[in-house]
């Protein structure tokens, strides 16, 4: 379990900030986790603002929801600089869904830790074919702290760590729940991508 840092002050005085990445596969528990973290923070009396992708409206239009129905307020936006006009002076920004964002989130998440802030960013870390997913690695690069969250596979009960997309559909974005996608160990996901191709 992931126990929040207790970082200082530079010389100058100013707020240290800094990156955390909670990432892994479809049904891992990935916002759930960030829920959580952020409801230590509002436990803690810290100014809190949270942001996600407008395109998300899977759960709920403004809330961000986990697939075990835990939610918490948040503010839909369309780019990733719109985060950096509504984050104001607050404590802590919480960010869902990061890969849906370009990669300019890197440079806010960049600019919102230098002043000051914890920024505390969810989202899937490869897409439905196993590759590396938008923004994500980028993110993962700049962060200070890392936490990959591992689902169960549905075919085999192994660890998890990739999304396996049941319909041949090639977007690489698709929005959908267990009637599109399946938690899958390596071995499980790859034997299903190779049935595919034949």
């Amino acid at each position: 379990m992931f126990i929040e840092p207790r970082l200082g002050r530079s010389k100058s005085g100013n707020r240290a900030g800094w990156i955390e990445v909670i990432c892994g596969c479809m049904f891992s528990g990935k916002t759930e986790e960030l829920i959580r973290r952020l409801n230590r923070a509002l436990i803690a009396r810290q100014k809190v603002e949270i942001f996600k992708p407008r395109m998300d409206t899977r759960y709920h239009i403004e809330k961000i929801v986990s697939h075990n129905e835990r939610e918490i307020r948040s503010t839909p936006v369309n780019f990733g600089n719109d985060i950096l006009l509504m984050a104001g002076d607050c404590d802590v920004v919480g960010i869902d869904e990061a890969q849906f964002f370009d990669e300019s989130i890197v440079e806010v998440c960049n600019t919102l830790a230098n002043s000051g802030k914890r920024v505390i960013i969810a989202g899937l870390d490869m897409d439905y074919e196993g590759k590396p997913f938008g923004p994500m690695p980028n993110l993962l690069a700049v962060a200070e702290f890392v936490t990959k969250i591992h689902a169960i596979c549905t075919e085999t009960g192994e660890l998890a760590s990739f999304s396996f997309r049941l319909n041949e559909d090639s977007a690489q974005v698709m929005l959908g729940e267990k009637d599109v996608y399946e938690a899958r160990s390596r071995q499980s996901f790859f034997n299903g991508m190779k049935n595919r191709k034949k």
